[in-house]
This record gives structure tokens, C-alpha cells and sequence, in this order.
């Protein structure tokens, strides 16, 4: 690795700081790599699978590049220790913790990053390693590198938190962590709060995700009662910690037997030798991206431990509520060294050591009622010397371990305890040792005692005291066996579900997952087929419908649900039904049957916080603030962390002439979460938060019928200092305006003028909002854009192109506003000819952005545009291809399909390529066509030197392609051809070196999956004719021909398990054709292989009929 760093320095606490917990802001320069400004377009990545679930980021706007020059950046730091730690943590990236030192020893017990590199890893494209990221409520949150509020918080008995926080720019949940840390103390204690403050229940995961640095030395530890592992939604199990089949492709069965391949073995971090070669605790071991979450343990424990410093960390948390055990690395090999050059410029890998709350597994999402809070803490510590832990606690975390007829014993506290006594006992309670010991965070205990023959460690009991208290008990158990549970299967379709309960259940399913490309409607569409009145179908319809802003169809859906549920019992057991008419009847403005739908939900305990705070609003609204103030305190006896609910209680009580008691009830919301902008507010303090907070506050006091106070929030902004609110804030202020009987116009005026640039309106109520300004100002074309934009995101794809056909009508010189028409037209109305005019017209109107170019030859190539009239379109806009990587890639493979392969070398030879996590292939893939190519037309040339140069070079990864060859890719063709050069110069070993990797090379990784067959069969086939093995040649082409036949046969589906489709971005694919043409493809080799020249000739000739683009099998 090139472009050392130093390690940053951490200041020094101020001097007037003189508490045993010190907390401070002071920034810190790190060497930076900064994002470059987001695309201006929306982005409707509708069936983007991203870690496993759905992958859309409207209204967020898509980062595609990182600057590639270096600076010093200040950012802003927030710092806090005490005797024993250190910590650091980066407010204006999301507030991960960057550093966290264990002063005892200098050891980082988590990855300090010493350079600030994003990657495009995140939901919305950058992302940094290292430290510990707080991802909430969908992985690598969509906030990872936006700034968090904070506040710094002290406390009674000497600890201090950091709290940080921020609305989730996807659905507005509140979401906040508090890094604390107490006196004496070795402990962080994290402190999280998460609070649904919509009207609508929401779904999340939460993990933290804490980096280490990791070498051949290193190993991550989980409790010992683990014996299996799953992958991402359970689609793959194993026995852990040793493998005894495969797992992400690799076979650690045999690795077992016979120790690590030699094409596997890493270039760095070679496994010591020291351990079984099918341990997956060791990182070393791993030679691929590769998750694992560890299942059903009974333990509060887990952590990692660095063999060579004899250090490291344990993580703490209640199983009950916090399952998630997981690991994940990019791999010891060159494809996980790509990710380490791309994260960082020398500070090396890196494993994620995870911990999930409420969820098991990614994705595993739980249920967020509206205005539920839910909260709970994690603790992380480092270890010295005791090596991987057997069991801990806060308190402390010991090992015991017996080799021949020794006992070890190891003992790491996280306070001092000056009176310590550990005893070792049999478990009849004999006393076998007994020591008294000072016990310090910074002086691990470490005894040796012998024990009688055939003691075992299930025999023994160690515990741990400090004057008489117990801080740790450990009695080891034999390790835990049982049957591995089947990995999770695919949920079938609609119409093969036998029964009612099963499709709704599937349905919910789908949705609570956030499912890419698997809708839940279809199965509760099906259920309704068979009985429409089914009440659960119709409630998650109604929901579903709620959520898309049709209100009135939700209305319906929610009504025949209650129809249903009051059949014969007009007291049903659940009252979610009636509260999703409630809300969908606020919405249309019938308040009244509103405030009777609510009313009736109350009546289930479920239902009561939410119900009673809606109707709270209802009444105030109506200025009934006895009959509010009821409602409040009712729904807050039911979940006192209500915000909103507590706020509001502060109004209704200031509206009926009770300051103190408001103020006091304010103190104590305050003291909840010092960081609600609405408590605030109330509280007179200047609001220093985004416009999109803004918005929602504005929100909360308008829907308790308080729009002066909603005016006031918003008319206290001197310019939208968030990025594409300012038509958006005109907008809330001309429909307030117009609430409160005063003159909307200036604003409408003003919205209609501002720059559209990342304007993407998404809350419910933001309909309204627009609907209102069509109506009161129907020549504003961009109100029907926006409009367009929000209900195209919420799949209301003829309503939105409607509006966006009547904008364009209003203004045709506005670029977007085709672009989106030309997505709408191909994906949903399949009209690719208007889809090509609609970007015509969008390039002519913006000749300039590059993403436009991008889109267009996108959509030129689905429709079957001839690679000679997309290259020339790309030639002629040069500057703009050289802009993105996309487009560069693309012109590298129109160049080579067009035979311009010297051209192609320039580029891919020259420029340094950014590739998106789970999309990594693209420049390697035209980095070896080219190479092939140019070998070939040498080796036509006689010139077998510089084809086998050629040839040789396809196999390498140069460093400016940003990634490297998977270790499951197969190369066979590359090694083909070199054997051919090889032989061709004399050189018979080389060949038959080259041609065995090739023969000897099973199955393939394509599309971030492993598959037993594909075009690089029919190059393990030749290999072994050339190697004098015919008959095994014309075996191996026959199953290769008998694959792509069922191939064929086989309806096309999207992987339900997919973690990553980086082809589904944009433009929807016609799946069965690409899979129709590929298995083609391989049966034209496989016949050409067997001598069978007519049917091959045939069959590529249709191949290519089908694929005039030749992007398939070019």
C-alpha cells in the first residue's frame, strides 16, 4: 500500500476539564478524501438489492465519486476519556465513533482509521471503514455520512454521555445513540433511543458495526454454546466454528483434509499453521467476502482478540433483546486487498465484529409502533493478555483453559477491585485454588495451577469477587450439539400458497423485510381473491394503500376489515383497523369520523398511546384542551416516551392557563432527549438543525392546528441549508399561508422559481402540500413535477406520469422532467419508442450532465441501438464520458465489440476506477476482453510473445481497475489462451500449467453467486483436449450442453436471496430473454466444442439475432 499516514493525534483535554469523565468538541485534521457533489436527478432505484433488501434512496440524492486528491480536512470531534479509555467520535459522519483507545497499554481496541477514504459502499454511496458505524434502520444507514446532531450530557453520578442524533432521511424516525463513559470504569457504554414519531408503524434493524484491525494473528471469539452459523437471510448454514462443508463458495471440508489449495493462498496474512485451516474464527482463513451471524446463543458475549499485541475487545449486551452475533471481511485474498486499498491508503483489512439488537440477522427487521420508543444500552471493552474470552460480562471476563493436567486461568476486569478474589472449584464446590489479587483494567489476572487427572473443564467453576460481591461466574459447559437448521427457502407465489393465513403472512413478511423485488400485495391480493373479506388482508392492504397515499382505497380496505372483525363481535380484539381509517380519514379532512375511528381503536390496549395522542390533536385542533389534555395523559400512561405527545402536553397546558406544570412536564421531556428540536422550540432555543427537521416540526404543531407556530419554524430560515429544500419551503409556507387566511402568493411565486436541483418530496403530507399549490397556481409546472417525483417513488406510476406529461406541457426546457418520462415510459409503459424521444429531449435540453449520456445509452442498448451509433454518440461527448465511470466503462466494451481494442487498452489502462460494492467486474471484465483481444490479434499476427504478454496481463488486476478477480471467478479462458501462446512459442510446460488451472477449475462466480456451469465450462473443455483427454473433454461440453438446455426451459426469476443486482439500477430487464440468450450462448460452445459446427452456427446465429448489442455474450 502507497500514501502512508501517520497516526493522527488526539489532543489533550482542556485543562479547565478536571472531572474523572471528560468531555469536549475540539476538531482534528485527517487526511481526507471528500465525496464529490451528489447527481441532481432523482433516483428511483426501485429494484436495487442492497445488503438484502430493498435498496432505494429517494429522497436522498446518490453520491457515483470520491475525489481522488488528498486533503487535510478539519472535521469536527467530540471527544471524551477517562483513566482507562479514550474515545473519539466524528459528529458530521453520521457520529460513528472513529477511536477508541485503551489508555493501559496504546492499544486501539478499534480500528482507527488514520485517513478519511469513502468508498461506494453506503446506501447512498459513500461510506468509511473503521471504528464503529451505528446502523439503524436498514444497514449502513441511509444517514452513515451525514452530520448528526449532538449534545454533551453529565450527569449526577460523575458520567458523562454524547448524545447524537438525527431524523432518518428515508422515513423520519428518530434515531439516537449516547457514548458514555463512568468513572472508573473501562467500559463505553452505548446508549440508544428509538423513536417512531409518524402516525405509521415502521420497520427497522439495528447493528453496530465495529471495525478491527486483523492480521494472520488475529481471531474473533463468540460464546462457546455456538455451533452454527447463517448467512444474509439464512440462505446458507454451517457447523462453526469449524466448516465441515462449504460455505460462500469455498470448500473448507477439504481445505481440512488437505490444507489450503495453492491457487487459494493468501499473498499476505498466511494462517500461522497454528490452527485448523476450516476455523472460521480466524480471519486469515477466509479468502472471500464472507458473512456469518452466529444463532440460538444462550450468551451476552462476543468479541475479537489480537494474538500477536495480546489484546483485544469483548462486547456486551442482553441476548434477550440483542441476539445479532456477527462477523464479516472482505477476504484474505486480492479481492478483499482491492477493498483494503479503497478504504484506506496504509492502515490494512479489517473484520466487522456486529452487533445486532432486536434482530438476528441481516435482514431481520422488528415492528416500530407509532410513537413507540424503544431503548437499551451495549457495552464494548478492551482485554489485555487473557486471550479470546470464555465468558463476560460488564464486570469482567475471564478464560479457562486446560492443557495436559495444567490449568490457565485469566482474569480481566473493567474496574479496579483492590479486595479481588478468585477461587477455582470443582462442582461439588471443593476449593482447588483460591488467590487474592489487586484486579485492575490495566493488570490482567494470569494464573497456573495443576489439577488431579481426568478433571475436566465441565467439572470446574470459576469465580470471580470483590469484597463479597460476585462479579463473574463461570462454569463451562460441553460444547453445545445439535442439528443444524435447514437454510431458509423462498417464499413460493401467490397462487401456490394452500392456505389464507399463509399469504397473509407472507405479505408481511415481505414488507417488514423491505423485500427488493418481491412485493407483499400480490399475496394479500390472492388471499382476497379467495375470501374478500378476510380482516387481516384487508388491514395490511389498507396499510399498504395508507402508505402510497391513496387514501380513499385505504378507506375501503380498512372499512371491509372492520365489516369483518365486527361481524358478530363489535369489540374486536385489535384495533389496528381503526386506526388506519382514522389516519387515512385525517388525511381526507373528515375530522369528525376521524376522531370515531380513533376512538373505537383505544379500546385495544395495542392501540392507546397511538390512538389517544391522534385524538389529542384532534381536539386541539379543535381547541378542546381539557379533552386533549385527557387524551395526552392517557396515551403517555401507556408509553411516557412519547414525544410528540409529551410536547403537545406542554402546549395544552399552556393553553389552559398552567405554566408550571408545562414547564416542569418540558424539563422532563428535555431530560429524556435533549435533543428534540420540537422540545426545543417549545423551550424558546434557537433551532440549529436542517430544513427537513424543520419541515417536521412545522408538521407536528400544524396537525394540532398551531400553523402560526408551524409558520413561525419555518419563517425563521434565512436560506434552506439543506441540500434541495428551498422549493419545498416555499411550498409549506404558501400552504400554511393559506390555513392561516393570509396571502400565499410571494411563496408560490418563490417555490415555482427556485432551483428544482435535488427537490424530492416524500412525506405523506407533502401531497397535500402540492395538491394544494396545482390547484391554487395551475401554470406552475414544477409543483407538478414534484408531485410526479413523490408519487412515482410511491409506485403510482400513472398518476405520476400524468403529472409529469402536464409539466412538461407547462415547461418543455426542463430536462428532468423527460428524464423521468423516459424511466415511466419504458419500465411501466413499456413504450420504448416515447421513452427514447422523452430522452432526446432531456439530453437536448441539458447537454451537459453526464448522467443523462449514461441513461441514454442505457436505454439505446435495452432497445437494441447498434454498438456503432452508441460509440459514435459516446465519442462525440468525450468530456462527459471521462466524467463517470459508468460511461467509460461502457465506451471500453463498444470499443472492443466495434474491434477498437487499442483504444479500449487506453482507458482501462489509464483511468482509476471507483467500483460500487456488490458491482465490482465491470472494469475488470473489459480489462481482460481487451487484453484478450489483443493477444488473439497477435497470436493471428504470429507474434506469440506479445500475445502471450497480452494473455498474461488479462490475468492481472491492475491497481487503477479499484478491484481484483473473486477467488470462485473463473479465469479458464485466460488460462486457455495463455496455454495456446505458451505452445505456440515452445514453451510445452507453461501450456500445460496453463491448460491443467483451466481443466482442473469447477463452476464459476457470476452475479455475486456461485454457479456450477457457464461459458467458462466450454474453456475447461478445451483445456483438457488440449491436455490429450478427449473423452473427458466431450463429457464435461455434454453436461455443459445439458445445463444450458434446462437452462432454457427454466422460467427467469430475480434471486430472492440476492444481496446485490447492481445491473437493475435504472431500467427494468427483460430477465427471460437475458437467460434465453445466455443459455443459448453456452450451448452454441458446447456443440462447438463437440464438433457439432451446423447446430453451433445455428444456435449463435439466433444468439445474436436476439442480442444485436452483443452485451451478452461479447
Amino acid at each position: 500500500m502507497t500514501n502512508a499516514n501517520p497516526r493522527f493525534t488526539l489532543p489533550v483535554a482542556p485543562t479547565d476539564l478536571t472531572s474523572a469523565v471528560k468531555a469536549w468538541s475540539e476538531p482534528v485534521t485527517i487526511p481526507t478524501y471528500l465525496p464529490q457533489l451528489p447527481d441532481k436527478n432523482p433516483m428511483f432505484l426501485e429494484k436495487r438489492v442492497y445488503q438484502g433488501s430493498s435498496g432505494k434512496i429517494y429522497p436522498l440524492p446518490f453520491y457515483d465519486r470520491i475525489s481522488g486528491d488528498k486533503i487535510d480536512h478539519a472535521w469536527q470531534a467530540l471527544h471524551i476519556e477517562n483513566e482507562f479509555v479514550r474515545v473519539m467520535i466524528l459528529p458530521q459522519i453520521g457520529g460513528r465513533i472513529h477511536v477508541a483507545l485503551d489508555k493501559t497499554n496504546g492499544y486501539d481496541f478499534v480500528y482507527r482509521q488514520n485517513v478519511i477514504k469513502p468508498a461506494l459502499v453506503g446506501l447512498a454511496g459513500p461510506w468509511i471503514s473503521g471504528g464503529i458505524e451505528f446502523n439503524w434502520p436498514q444497514h449502513h444507514r441511509p444517514g452513515t455520512f451525514m452530520p448528526a446532531d449532538w449534545v454533551i450530557e453529565n450527569h449526577a453520578d460523575g458520567s458523562v454521555t454524547i448524545w447524537l442524533s438525527e431524523h432518518d432521511p428515508l422515513n423520519r424516525l428518530k434515531g439516537m445513540h449516547g457514548v458514555c463513559l463512568h468513572p472508573g470504569r473501562s467500559y463505553i457504554e452505548l446508549k440508544v433511543r428509538l423513536y417512531n414519531r409518524t402516525s405509521l408503524t415502521q420497520t427497522f434493524l439495528w447493528w453496530a458495526n465495529v471495525a478491527t484491525r486483523v492480521h494472520e494473528q488475529y481471531q474473533s471469539f463468540f460464546p462457546p454454546d455456538v455451533y452454527y452459523i447463517a448467512d444474509h437471510a439464512k440462505r446458507a448454514t454451517s457447523a462453526y466454528p469449524l466448516c465441515n462443508g462449504h460455505y460462500y463458495g469455498v470448500d473448507y471440508a477439504a481445505r481440512a483434509r488437505h490444507g489450503v489449495p495453492a491457487h487459494e493462498r493468501p499473498r499476505q496474512f498466511n494462517p500461522a499453521g497454528t490452527y485448523a485451516a476450516n476455523d472460521l474464527s480466524w480471519y486469515a482463513n477466509i479468502p472471500v467476502p464472507t458473512s456469518y451471524m452466529c444463532m440460538g446463543s444462550q450468551e451476552d458475549f462476543f468479541g475479537g482478540y489480537d494474538h500477536a499485541a495480546r489484546a483485544g475487545l469483548v462486547h456486551v449486551a442482553d441476548h434477550h433483546i440483542a441476539p445479532g452475533k456477527k462477523q464479516w471481511t472482505w477476504g484474505n485474498h486480492d479481492f478483499g486487498y482491492a477493498w483494503d486499498r479503497l478504504l484506506t491508503d496504509a492502515d490494512g483489512p479489517y473484520i466487522e465484529l456486529m452487533a445486532g439488537v432486536f434482530t438476528d440477522n441481516q435482514p431481520d427487521f422488528t415492528f416500530l409502533q407509532p410513537g413507540e420508543t424503544k431503548t437499551f444500552s451495549q457495552f464494548w471493552y478492551p482485554i489485555r493478555e487473557i486471550g479470546p474470552a470464555h465468558h463476560a460480562n460488564i464486570d469482567a471476563a475471564v478464560r479457562l483453559q486446560i492443557v495436559d493436567r495444567t490449568v490457565s486461568v485469566a482474569v480481566a476486569v473493567t474496574a479496579d477491585h483492590p479486595d479481588g478474589v478468585i477461587t477455582l472449584s470443582d462442582r461439588t464446590g471443593h476449593e482447588i485454588k483460591r488467590w487474592a489479587a489487586l484486579l485492575s483494567p490495566s493488570a490482567p489476572f494470569l494464573e497456573t495451577v495443576a489439577i488431579a487427572k481426568g478433571i475436566d473443564a465441565e467439572s470446574l467453576t470459576l469465580e470471580v469477587r470483590d469484597a463479597g460481591q460476585v462479579l463473574i461466574r463461570y462454569e463451562p459447559k460441553a460444547p453445545r450439539a445439535g442439528k443444524i437448521p435447514p437454510a431458509a427457502t423462498e417464499i413460493p407465489v401467490p397462487r401456490d400458497i394452500a392456505s389464507i393465513d399463509e399469504l397473509y403472512l407472507a405479505g408481511v413478511h415481505l414488507q417488514q423485510y423491505r423485500h427488493a423485488t418481491r412485493m407483499p400485495e400480490p399475496y394479500w391480493q390472492e388471499a382476497l381473491k379467495r375470501d374478500p373479506g378476510d380482516s387481516r388482508c384487508n388491514t395490511a392492504t389498507g396499510n399498504w394503500r395508507l402508505r402510497r397515499g391513496e387514501f380513499e382505497l385505504a378507506c375501503r380496505h380498512f372499512r371491509t376489515a372492520i365489516a369483518r372483525l365486527t361481524q358478530r363481535n363489535p369489540n374486536p380484539p385489535d384495533g389496528e383497523a381503526f386506526y388506519g381509517l382514522g389516519i387515512a380519514l385525517q388525511f381526507l379532512g373528515q375530522f369528525d369520523d376521524a376522531y370515531t375511528a380513533f376512538s373505537k381503536a383505544c379500546w385495544s390496549a395495542a392501540w392507546q398511546s397511538a390512538g389517544h395522542f391522534a385524538l389529542a390533536r384532534l381536539d386541539a385542533r379543535s381547541k378542546r384542551c381539557v379533552a386533549a389534555l385527557d387524551h395526552l395523559n392517557r396515551s403517555l400512561a401507556r408509553d411516557a416516551d412519547h414525544l410528540k405527545a409529551r410536547n403537545l402536553k406542554t402546549i395544552v397546558l399552556r393553553k389552559l392557563g398552567r405554566p408550571e406544570e408545562a414547564d416542569d412536564d418540558l424539563r422532563t421531556t428535555r431530560s429524556r432527549d435533549a435533543l428534540d428540536f420540537f422540545a426545543r422550540d417549545l423551550a424558546g432555543d434557537p433551532l440549529h438543525c436542517d430544513t427537513q427537521v424543520r419541515f417536521d416540526i412545522a408538521l407536528d404543531y400544524a396537525s394540532a392546528g398551531l400553523v402560526a407556530d408551524a409558520l413561525r419554524v419555518l419563517n425563521d430560515v434565512t436560506s434552506a441549508d439543506s441540500l434541495g429544500s428551498e422549493p419545498m419551503l416555499h411550498y409549506y409556507r404558501a400552504y400554511l399561508s393559506n390555513l392561516d387566511g393570509k396571502d400565499a402568493a410571494p411563496h408560490l411565486d418563490r417555490a415555482a422559481g427556485a432551483s428544482p436541483d435535488y427537490c424530492f418530496p416524500a412525506r405523506l403530507e407533502e401531497i397535500t402540500i402540492l395538491e394544494y399549490a396545482i390547484s391554487a397556481r395551475p401554470s406552475d409546472a414544477r409543483a407538478r413535477y414534484y408531485l410526479g417525483n413523490l408519487l412515482y417513488d410511491r409506485k403510482r406510476y400513472a398518476e405520476a406520469i400524468k403529472l409529469w406529461e402536464a409539466s412538461a406541457r407547462l415547461d418543455g426546457s426542463f430536462p428532468t422532467v423527460w428524464r423521468n418520462l423516459g424511466i415511466g415510459y419504458f419500465n411501466v409503459l413499456r413504450q420504448p419508442k416515447k421513452a427514447l424521444k422523452a430522452y432526446q429531449r432531456a439530453v437536448a435540453n441539458d447537454p451537459l450532465d453526464a448522467r443523462l449520456l449514461y441513461e441514454r445509452d442505457q436505454l439505446y442498448k435495452r432497445v437494441g441501438i447498434a454498438p456503432t451509433k452508441r460509440l459514435r454518440q459516446l465519442l462525440i461527448h468525450r468530456d462527459l464520458v471521462e466524467q463517470r465511470d459508468d460511461l467509460s466503462i461502457e465506451l471500453c466494451a463498444l470499443l472492443n465489440q466495434t474491434g477498437k481494442h487499442k483504444a479500449a487498452q487506453k482507458i482501462i489502462s489509464t483511468r482509476q476506477f471507483q467500483p460500487w460494492e456488490g458491482g465490482e467486474g465491470q472494469a475488470l471484465q473489459q480489462h481482460t476482453r481487451t487484453h484478450l483481444a489483443l493477444g488473439q490479434a497477435a497470436l493471428a499476427d504470429g507474434n506469440t510473445a506479445a500475445a502471450r504478454s497480452f494473455f498474461e496481463h488479462a490475468l492481472t488486476a491492475p491497481p487503477n481497475l479499484g478491484e481484483a478477480r473473486h477467488l470462485l471467478a473463473n479465469c479458464s479462458d485466460v488460462h486457455y489462451w495463455i496455454g495456446i501462446a505458451a505452445d505456440a512459442s515452445g514453451d510445452r510446460a507453461q501450456a500445460k500449467r496453463h491448460w491443467t488451472i483451466a481443466a482442473e477449475f469447477e463452476g464459476d462466480f457470476q452475479l455475486m453467486s456461485v454457479r456450477a456451469f457457464s461459458n467458462m465450462t466450454y474453456y475447461s473443455a478445451k483445456s483438457l483436449a488440449c491436455l490429450g483427454h478427449p473423452k473427458r473433454a466431450a463429457r464435461l461440453l455434454h453436461q455443459l450442453l445439458d445445463h444450458a438446455r434446462a437452462l432454457e426451459r427454466t422460467p427467469a426469476t430475480i434471486d430472492y436471496f440476492a444481496t446485490s443486482l447492481p445491473t437493475m439500477l435504472l431500467f427494468d430487464e427483460d430477465l427471460q430473454s437475458q437467460q434465453t440468450i445466455a443459455a443459448r450462448h453456452m450451448q452454441a460452445l458446447a456443440l462447438h466444442g463437440l464438433g457439432k459446427e451446423r447446430a453451433a452456427q445455428r444456435l449463435m446465429k439466433r444468439v445474436q439475432k436476439s442480442d444485436p448489442t452483443r452485451q451478452l455474450f461479447s
